[in-house]
């Protein structure tokens, strides 16, 4: 096992961790109220694109993260991890910047692809809602070595994180014809 990155101190942790869980959640929510009008002069939509490319990295990254836990490999394990992390942040903030100056695009498919798109995206977005604070536990634990507690939530943060993952640039492949 590794040696603990930081020092355990469960209170801060707890309201660091829900301050910016509901800070994201409630900007991310606002986001459907709220669009500048503003023509920076770019195809806007290179916001998504670069969603979706990272959400694929994620996912990728996620699995390779998984393996090297199984394979003992955690110094590597650790560092996927963080990369996944901070690339889950460059697309919050790409995230943001895509619906503030592009809005919400309707999805104008017919028939079962129509269905097959709202339940992904009916799923996809309160997973993605409920994620963040999972993850940032996960990764507080991991960092301050209980490493038990560390796999017994990684089990519920892994595959959600991982569906919402896999599922963003899906939904990505199906909405942008219609950008």
């Amino acid at each position: 096992m590794l040696t603990p990155s930081w020092t355990k101190n469960d209170k801060k942790a707890k309201l660091l961790i829900y301050t910016f869980s509901i800070i994201v959640f409630a900007v991310v929510v606002a986001l459907g109220r709220v669009q500048l009008n503003v023509q920076p002069g770019f195809d806007v939509h290179i916001f998504a694109l670069a969603n979706a490319v990272i959400n694929s990295v994620v996912a990728v990254l996620l699995v390779v993260a998984l393996f090297a836990a199984k394979s003992g490999k955690y110094l590597l394990h650790k560092r996927i991890m963080l990369v996944a992390m901070v690339l889950s942040i460059l697309f919050l903030v790409s995230y943001i910047a895509h619906h503030l100056l592009a809005g919400d695009t309707k999805f104008g498919g017919t028939g079962a692809i129509r269905f097959i798109y709202y339940f992904i995206l009916g799923t996809h977005i309160p997973l993605a809602g409920i994620i963040l604070p999972f993850i940032l536990f996960t990764a507080y634990r991991g960092l301050i070595g209980e490493y038990p507690r560390h796999r017994k939530i990684a089990r519920i943060t892994w595959p959600i994180w991982f569906y919402v993952a896999v599922t963003g640039p899906i939904i990505y492949i199906l909405i942008s014809p219609y950008y």
